[in-house]
């Protein structure tokens, strides 16, 4: 497990080495039939290495959206996240999601970076998805530190977040953030409860953009969940999309996927929200079901593959 006493003062590059990271500190469980499940840093919250993300049941009928959750919930899915710029994804995942709600754990997130604009939504969004609270509210995508500074200044978004959480209307805070820069910014200025990041071979290796966020992260006993695990590189220029709802190339094929997705859950992350591609999220079913650590051999060879593929973000 990464140790914080250990790698302070350490460089970034010094913590590409630590790769693989001993995944026995923490405690993974596994049912029959279900997918493993980890504990969410120290929220005391136990979630399944895979979560659904809301993406899967945008533009799908009310029919296809309430089969695609259940499925989910019988593969042992109990993590479940959504956001309002997701499309209809909130107005679909609602109703699919209501016979469930008391058996999951609902995250979402926001945007908005002003206070009035923050609270506006989180009642939208509680409005669409059928329940008097979240589980997890995450300002969602932060990535400048002028978002941070808005984040934080007076009548930002953070008064709204912790006046949902003093209302009940949230129990954890978090965020989500596509640049190193903005993580440590946010983690610095404020104790969230968790981290929704890209952990991803190829931004790991090429991009030095994931392992000073991760060690940040837990040091201070974060809830680390994770992103991009199943992406291979951005979309070459000119390409269509073979993937509508990816905005990048994902690893489309099994054995790609599964090295892809191993590569992340072999990290002390809790969870991995695979594309929001239905048929990619089911195939992330089947993979995460079977899922064992790399070992050092095949992190060796992700690293190697990782080096020559061009990543989604750098640091």
């Amino acid at each position: 497990m990464l140790r914080r006493d250990f790698l302070k003062g350490t460089s970034s590059a010094a913590l590409l080495g630590l790769f693989p990271a001993s995944l026995a500190g923490i405690e993974r469980s596994r049912a029959a039939g279900q997918l493993e499940r980890r504990p969410l840093g120290r929220t005391g919250e136990r979630l399944s290495i895979v979560g659904f993300g809301g993406i899967v049941v945008k533009d799908a009928t009310t029919k296809e959206a309430a089969d695609r959750v259940a499925h989910a919930i019988d593969r042992g899915v109990n993590y479940f996240d959504v956001a309002p710029s997701y499309g209809n994804a909130e107005q679909m995942l609602g109703p699919a999601l209501e016979p469930y709600r008391k058996q999951v754990f609902l995250a979402c997130k926001t945007q908005k970076r002003d206070r009035a604009g923050a609270t506006a939504e989180l009642e939208q969004s509680l409005a669409h998805m059928r329940t008097d609270h979240f589980d997890l509210y995450q300002l969602h995508a932060v990535t400048t530190t002028e978002d941070v500074d808005r984040i934080f200044a007076p009548d930002g978004a953070l008064e709204a977040f912790v006046a949902a959480r003093k209302a009940g209307k949230t129990r954890f805070l978090g965020f989500s953030a596509h640049s190193v820069t903005a993580a440590l910014a946010l983690m610095e200025r404020f104790a969230f409860d968790t981290i929704l990041f890209p952990i991803n071979f190829a931004t790991w290796h090429a991009g030095n953009f994931g392992p000073q966020v991760l060690e940040a992260a837990k040091g201070r006993q974060m809830g680390i969940l994770a992103l991009k695990a199943m992406a291979r590189r951005p979309l070459p220029e000119g390409a269509t999309k073979t993937y509508p709802k990816c905005w990048y190339e994902p690893l489309g094929d099994a054995a790609a996927a599964r090295e892809g997705l191993r590569f992340t859950l072999s990290h002390p992350v809790t969870a991995a929200i695979p594309p929001g591609d239905e048929n990619l999220f089911s195939m992330a079913l089947d993979l995460a079901a079977a899922f064992e650590p790399l070992s050092a051999t095949e992190a060796d060879a992700i690293k190697r593959k990782g080096l020559e593929t061009t990543p989604l973000f750098k640091a």
